[in-house]
């Protein structure tokens, strides 16, 4: 009797953490924007535009996220730095964490800059102000890393009369950086429906090779969706001629339209790389509060480029990141 009472324990067990396993999207019904998460220390840390604060969001599972502990690590009265605050980031840099984010004065969008806040040594520290990164209209801001040529800032911004476009620019330190170069503009077909824009970047490192992602399209559209830039490994990354363009990478699909602004993570035990990023019930396209926050696993194609799959219909349960 005490072997089947064990092995009846044993598999209710096994059943408890198959199910603690399976998520469903979406993670964050409302101002689930831009959303960005890291794996550290044995949390998902999640971080999505709220348009007034920065907010946090830990937990232990991905489906936990939907629940997990919040708290608010920024918020500004007035200012500068006081309203339409986007793009939050949490990036591992100098032996700390920073927060990159958007914001500007509230009032005018042509304030809008690049800041960074200082925190600790997990995401779960006091963040503090550090820096404001640009002195022009810049947006959306990523780090991009290189064994031998460092650290990159790439964000959104105009530069010398161009369209919305991508920029990059060398890393100084975390708080500072140098000159901004033009790195792609929306030329194609897919990246200049009703507004020319690229947008959004997210590094992805895998099998030896740096990818951008980015969002194309103007984000009031159903064609907002992702691309991909490929660097050719060897060649300067400032350069636009070190990276080729392909897109797009993953489009609406399943009622969920305009999925971009993503980001990476990797699972707990370092073995998959997941995808995570904004999407709308809005048949017309929408670039507001009511955007949700998905997550998918990034496959990989034959010839070792990335496969982000389709966006699947709301509610669809999946397993989820390996080592949960």
């Amino acid at each position: 009797m005490h072997f089947f009472k064990t092995l009846t324990s044993l598999v209710l067990g096994l059943s408890t953490l198959a199910s603690a396993a399976t998520y469903t999207n979406p993670l964050k019904a409302k101002d689930g924007s831009d959303p960005h998460i890291v794996w550290s220390g044995g949390y998902y840390y999640l971080m999505t535009t709220t348009w007034t604060n920065l907010q946090i969001t830990r937990a232990t599972t991905v489906n936990g996220l939907k629940t997990g502990q919040t708290k608010t690590v920024y918020s500004q009265s007035s200012g500068a730095r006081s309203g339409n605050i986007w793009a939050p980031e949490l990036h591992w840099l100098d032996n700390a964490w920073y927060l990159y984010f958007t914001a500007g004065d509230g009032k005018d969008l042509g304030t809008q800059r690049s800041h960074v806040l200082k925190g600790g040594a997990t995401p779960w520290d006091t963040f503090s102000f550090a820096a404001t990164l640009t002195n022009f209209w810049s947006i959306d801001a990523t780090i991009v890393r290189f064994s031998s040529w460092g650290n990159y800032f790439v964000h959104s911004c105009h530069l010398n009369g161009s369209p919305q476009s991508l920029c990059i620019a060398k890393m100084n330190s975390a708080t500072s950086i140098g000159a901004s170069k033009l790195l792609s503009q929306p030329t194609l077909s897919w990246e200049t429906v009703d507004t020319p824009v690229n947008e959004g970047p997210a590094a992805l490192y895998h099998g030896g090779k740096t990818y951008i992602t980015y969002s194309a399209s103007f984000c009031w559209t159903t064609s907002y969706s992702l691309g991909l830039l490929t660097w050719n490994g060897s060649g300067d990354p400032s350069l636009s001629s070190s990276w080729s363009k392909s897109g797009p990478v993953l489009k609406s699909a399943n009622g969920n339209y305009g999925p971009g602004h993503n980001g990476f993570f990797t699972s707990p035990d370092g073995t998959e790389i997941w995808n995570v990023y904004h999407a709308t019930a809005n048949s017309a396209g929408a670039c507001d509060g009511n955007r949700y926050t998905m997550v998918n696993k990034v496959n990989w194609n034959s010839n070792g480029t990335p496969n982000f799959g389709t966006p699947a219909k709301l509610g669809t349960s999946f397993t989820g990141p390996s080592g949960e």
